[in-house]
């Protein structure tokens, strides 16, 4: 006879545990429940049924693997935390009672926990770390830009602002950085560190206001453990580069406002080896030193360089090296109709093309900061990259050079032109300069080369800058080459043959782009029309394309019918796990059509002012 199955004893109510009944096993707080979950990378779990795993009660709750609440019942951070409310009760008593001995004593012997053994626990090799910086280092440089209030204490953005200071002298020497994109939010940077694309947003140098419907507490707790992760990664990155850490920061520099120029790189000095004492060994009744072991076999190896070797050994880099063979593409067996490509890439040509993206690219050049413009941010981009730069006394100190410096070649300012009287020896200096707009660095980073500084020069109407983070089909490639009209890369070859001729002209008007893809959508419509403004098109003429463009799509022949009934009858010979599957992907790929509609159209938008503003609209 089997075993009897009781009722909440197996299953989805044992294998669950609610977020009540797993605080009341653990003995702690809500607060320091929330702290456990954090720190252990521990997060609610859904259940197929929620009635079943809640024994029968509809309850809304939040859920947890009863195995996750058993591995955290052993944590030992959750026994410091107890000995901590066991401390705050002791010293609130003794401070009632006046005792301040005894309260002094206990505040000595606080109970403190660390993270060290959390951070080998979640991240079990070093390239796992590094793969989880992104959030760490948005966390932490956010941090380092708040002001200090009574919940953030000063020692705690310091310490920020010190892990920020030394990730960026890490990026600058290591010349890891890669992409960069001035955005609304702040400024995205990404960088390559071990073969991982590692990538952080750094806000502007504006006042930040912390809301008030924040949980501090929360992003305190993430901030705990990020800190630690950080603190961990950079002390290995600092000592595989031969570097000290912490390095040392200038103090006398730092309340000067130096920024990271403050801190100095040094490298690891190795100690002296002492000079070893020979030992002496007794054989045969000889003793036999190591020199004279030294000694014995330098004369072997002398002896055989003298004599011809019996054996001729082969080179070891000789004998490995193959004959690299030209690829020769060969006929297909089962389609012999098929043409076969001889522009095949192979190991040989991918090896021979030139490198995208140079890590010493401003290396030839020196720049100088206008005091307009943010120097912690362009500071960082010019020297990651091997440039020498440096800025005027109101922006701090610390400069190389001063503005009158001759070897300058580049301005970077952002204030429009001005005419102004000039002294002959001021007019030649500036006529050996070039005066370009910041987005000029940030371009020539994406690019991977220096562009012209002729649309970038002081007072002039800037290119649209694009994000060059984009993954999806047909996303912007800085690399790639112009943009055209309707903010599409252009193509060499035109696909006449698949366009119609409405299309073409479709194709031809941005405005029309726009207008064909907001169809049916309230807001990208109104972004539609805000285009066609920029463009100088009356809303007349803008309401007449509309209508036309609703006429066409009424229009169509119903074929879209027969394709969901044939894409029906497709799902109903799938199982229930493949069905999941097809819905999942059919959402992605719908999800990321509506972000690449929005896209085009708020480029076409960009492009379209652009335009206004060039021709006087």
């Amino acid at each position: 006879m089997g075993r009897l199955k009781q009722r909440g004893k197996a299953g989805a109510a044992k294998n669950y545990v609610t977020r009540t009944s797993a605080i009341k096993k653990l003995q702690c707080s809500l607060a320091d429940f929330r702290r456990l979950c954090i720190l252990k990378g521990i997060f609610p779990r859904e259940p197929r049924s929620r009635k079943r795993a809640n024994k029968g009660s509809s309850a809304p709750t939040s859920f947890y693997y009863a195995k996750d609440i058993a591995y955290l019942a052993h944590e030992p951070v959750l026994k410091k935390l107890r000995e901590h409310k066991a401390f705050a009760k002791k010293l609130s008593r003794a401070l009632g009672r006046g005792e301040w001995s005894s309260a002094k004593i206990l505040e000595e012997n606080k109970p403190i926990y660390r993270l060290d053994h959390i951070i080998k626990e979640r991240y079990p090799t070093f390239i796992d770390a590094v793969r989880d910086m992104d959030d760490a280092l948005c966390m932490v440089f956010l941090f380092a830009s708040l002001p200090t209030t009574t919940r953030l204490l000063p020692e705690l953005m310091e310490n920020c602002s010190r892990l920020a200071a030394e990730w960026q002298l890490y990026i600058m020497r290591s010349q890891s950085l890669r992409k960069v994109f001035l955005s609304i939010k702040g400024v995205y940077y990404q960088a390559e560190i071990m073969d991982q694309t590692v990538t952080w947003l750094v806000p502007y140098q504006f006042t930040q206001n912390i809301p008030a419907d924040v949980d501090v507490r929360v992003m305190l707790t993430f901030l705990e453990l990020y800190q630690t992760l950080l603190g961990f990664i950079l002390f290995k990155l600092y000592t595989d580069a031969g570097l000290v850490y912490p390095p040392p920061l200038d103090a006398k520099k730092d309340e000067s406002a130096a920024g990271i120029g403050a801190f100095s790189l040094q490298d690891i000095t190795q100690p002296a080896a002492q000079p070893s004492r020979a030992k002496a060994v007794e054989l045969d009744g000889r003793k036999i030193s190591t020199k004279d072991v030294r000694q014995t076999i330098k004369n072997i190896e002398a002896s055989y360089s003298t004599h011809d070797p019996d054996v001729e050994m082969s080179n070891p880099e000789t004998a490995t090296r193959e004959v690299e063979e030209e690829f020769i593409p060969q006929a297909s067996l089962s389609n012999p109709g098929v043409s076969v490509s001889t522009e095949l890439p192979t190991l040989q040509s991918i090896s021979s093309l030139p490198q995208s993206l140079s890590i010493s690219l401003f290396s030839p050049y020196t720049f100088f900061l206008s005091r307009e413009v943010s120097r912690p941010i362009f500071e960082f981009m010019v020297r990651s990259f091997g440039g020498k730069i440096g800025w005027s006394t109101s922006s701090g100190s610390g400069s190389p050079f001063e503005e009158t410096d001759e070897t300058i070649t580049h301005v970077i300012i952002d204030r429009p032109l001005v005419g102004r009287e000039e002294s002959p020896s001021q007019r030649e200096l500036r006529l050996r300069r070039k005066y370009v707009q910041p987005q000029w660095i940030v371009d020539c980073i994406n690019s991977g080369k220096i562009l012209l500084e002729g649309p970038y020069d002081q007072g002039k109407t800037l290119p649209p800058h694009l994000s060059p983070f984009g993954e999806y089909e047909g996303a912007y490639d800085p690399a790639a080459g112009p943009l055209g009209p309707s903010g599409v890369e252009q193509e060499s070859e035109p696909e006449a043959d698949e366009v119609s001729e409405a299309d073409e002209e479709d194709q031809g008007d941005p405005v029309q782009v726009a207008v064909k893809a907001a169809t049916g959508d309230s807001i990208e419509l109104r972004a539609a029309e805000l285009a066609a403004e920029a463009a100088g098109v009356d809303y007349g003429t803008f309401e007449a394309k509309v209508k036309k463009l609703n006429r066409k799509q009424m229009k169509k022949p119903f074929t879209d019918g027969v394709e969901d009934g044939e894409k029906d009858m497709n799902k109903m010979m799938m199982s229930n796990k493949q069905k999941k599957l097809y819905e999942k992907m059919k959402y992605s790929q719908k999800k990321k059509e509506i972000e690449v509609s929005k896209t085009g159209i708020s480029l076409d938008a960009v492009l379209m002012s652009s335009i206004a503003g060039d021709t006087g609209y």
